[in-house]
């Protein structure tokens, strides 16, 4: 069993924000793998399905929506992790990066925390050794202004690699499944390339 989990707030104010990337992110893997309907469990909205693996057979595979707020993520994905007894080499989590210019993705395993309270929670729970997928959403510039553009919509100019950073999630997820995760990458940002610079060398963040 692999668990894939995405993070985001619950509720429809938050559904279309940057911060609910990684939800947005899990959401199209599981429409794209056809996974069950959702369901309540382990804080979470939950779906079961199965992911084809390129060379052949199949992984089973649990994603998770967190309904615990964004910023005690951990305890959901630590229920789930108890119930499966599974190990955090399991666990993939699809979170919203600040560091990373917009449209671009990274895969690792494990390292800190880099002031995402999401992933803090995650480590406080189940330890640091989990596998993530950093989906960029850019930075507004000021620290004081992070909050403000992690929980605003994206803008109407962003929509276009939002859908393809999405799509090419849930089409290279077998790679992810195989345990593959810098060949997953390397096929995100061949079918998502990341959007250009605009002629004012800076990317359009705002709304």
């Amino acid at each position: 069993m692999l668990i894939l989990a995405g993070l985001g707030n619950p509720g429809v104010e938050y559904a279309k924000t940057r911060h609910n990337l990684g939800a947005m992110a899990v959401r199209a893997c599981a429409d794209r793998w056809n996974f069950g309907a959702p369901r309540r469990r382990f804080a979470s909205l939950a779906r079961e399905g199965e992911i084809a693996l390129p060379a052949g057979g199949s992984v089973r595979a649990l994603i998770l929506e967190p309904q615990t707020y964004y910023n005690e993520s951990g305890r959901a994905v630590a229920e789930a992790m108890g119930f499966f007894r599974l190990s955090p080499g399991d666990v993939v989590v699809f979170h919203d990066e600040i560091d990373l210019a917009p449209g671009r993705v990274r895969a690792k395993t494990g390292g800190g925390a880099a002031g995402n309270n999401g992933v803090r929670s995650l480590i406080a729970q189940i330890g640091p050794d989990f596998r993530r997928v950093r989906l960029g959403v850019g930075h507004p510039g000021q620290k004081d202004a992070v909050m403000h553009h992690v929980l605003a919509p994206f803008a109407k100019s962003e929509a276009g690699w939002v859908a393809d950073v999405l799509a090419a999630c849930a089409d290279a997820l077998p790679f992810l499944a195989a345990g593959e995760d810098e060949r997953f990458q390397a096929e995100v940002l061949r079918l998502a390339p990341a959007p250009k610079l605009d002629p004012r060398g800076r990317r359009d963040l705002e709304g």
